[in-house]
């Protein structure tokens, strides 16, 4: 080859991948897709956008897209007036307190809820969830040397007996058995200290800052601690286990070992009491004082409520259950089906992002629903899009906190050419000749 010709050649091959780096560039802004909210879609301007190109919540980031719904996020204040005569000062008697919509976590009356304190045999309830999430309910444990002669509350467990690890729940749950928290942690863990790193890695994925297991029973230590908020978000976590809901809910449990017949009965009072009552757990030391985690559904409600170091527990619980069904309600802050928002695709189109659920949220009765919705575009902008796709999620916030969350699925197909098309395209138009 002369030096001429090759120099000729190089000049036409570097002239050619500018020219595709550039179409490339002017194809990527033409056709990346955007999301947006219906009211954006219906009146949208040049200023508009200007704005939105400015604002980073509206701005596309790769593939992912954030955009805020219009409406402003409140908070559901306590109005303690409402919890009529006496139930103040019995409120008062908590060291802390809270009731929360299970669904959402969303406090509907609390009283000093973030106070780090010992929660006692409470703790057994992220004892129960964990060991359910890593042992089926029908393996047979065979008692450790550890777990005999447990200090406190007991099924006197015998070493060497053998019973399914669901008949060790019923009596960590209803007899509060000490004992069975040891066995059941050492057969899901290995020792007490890896159940102990379980249950901190459960909570952690649970966001939760102010928890921390050093035991699963809850015998006190001073490193092991929690809040009545937290707590209430721990059993609210447990009752979506079915296994688990059925434990706390039972009043009476018979059941045998390879050695006794043995029968259990629920420390809580409330499931005879109460009516809606499902549970939860009982606890007491005398560094925690008296303890309950506590359940109810009515009206396809369900709340769960905390008093830690609180004596008259079971007259405080009630209390607060009837606050919160006499004045809140669940009303939709999206409904399935709805409209959050609109994905623009290739050629200046738009498709319909729809919810695939219902997002409940407790509400004031008589109120309507003040919440934030916002919307994340997942999918890949640059392939067919088709109808019931899932493209994104929506999330609805009151004040900072997330309260629920739906797929946003593509409400009908769109063609959308892939990039590497593009770029074939391009590349074989400017490699010809």
């Amino acid at each position: 080859m002369k030096i001429g010709s090759y120099h000729t050649a190089r000049g036409r091959l570097i002239g050619r991948a500018a020219a595709v780096f550039l179409a490339l560039f002017f194809l990527a802004a033409l056709f990346v897709p955007s999301i947006k909210t219906p009211a954006e879609s219906d009146a949208e301007t040049s200023e508009n956008r200007k704005t939105a190109e400015k604002d980073p919540e509206g701005a596309v980031i790769g593939s992912t897209y954030h955009i805020d719904a219009p409406g402003t996020a409140r908070s559901l204040p306590v109005q303690r007036e409402d919890l009529g005569c006496g139930a103040i000062e019995c409120m008062d008697s908590a060291r802390s307190a809270v009731l929360i919509e299970a669904t959402s976590g969303q406090m509907l009356l609390s009283s000093n809820p973030d106070e780090q304190l010992p929660m006692a045999s409470t703790t057994k309830t992220m004892t129960a969830l964990v060991v359910l999430e890593h042992c089926s309910p029908d393996e047979v444990l065979v008692v450790p040397d550890e777990a005999v002669g447990v200090e406190g509350s007991s099924l006197y467990l015998a070493y060497g007996e053998r019973l399914t690890v669901r008949d060790l729940l019923y009596g960590l749950m209803l007899r509060s058995g000490n004992d069975c928290a040891v066995a059941l942690a050492i057969h899901a863990a290995g020792s007490v200290e890896a159940f102990a790193e379980l249950m901190n890695e459960r909570a952690a994925r649970m966001g939760l800052i102010h928890t921390h297991f050093v035991t699963p029973n809850g015998l006190h230590d001073k490193e092991h601690y929690t809040t009545a908020y937290e707590l209430a978000l721990i059993g609210a976590e447990a009752l979506r286990n079915e296994e688990f809901r059925t434990i706390v809910s039972t009043k009476y449990y018979d059941f045998y070992s390879n050695i006794r017949h043995i029968t259990v009965k629920n420390k809580n009072s409330m499931l005879w009491d109460y009516d809606g009552c499902i549970g939860i757990k009982t606890g007491y030391t005398s560094q925690a004082g008296r303890c309950l985690l506590f359940a109810a559904e009515k009206d396809g409600m369900l709340l769960v409520g905390c008093v830690l170091h609180c004596t008259p527990m079971f007259s405080v619980a009630p209390l607060m259950l009837n606050y919160g069904f006499q004045n809140f309600a669940l009303a939709s802050a999206v409904n399935k089906g709805d409209e959050l928002a609109r994905c623009e695709v290739t050629g200046g189109g738009e498709i319909p992002l729809v919810a695939d659920r219902d997002i409940l949220i407790p509400v004031r009765k008589g109120e309507a629903v003040d919440a934030e919705v916002r919307t994340e575009l997942i999918a890949d902008g640059y392939k067919p899009i088709l109808e019931g796709e899932p493209i994104g999620v929506a999330r609805v916030f009151v004040g900072s906190t997330p309260v629920g969350e739906a797929v946003l699925l593509a409400g009908e197909s769109a063609s959308v050419f892939s990039f590497r098309h593009y770029f074939d395209l391009l590349l074989g138009a400017f490699g010809r000749g």
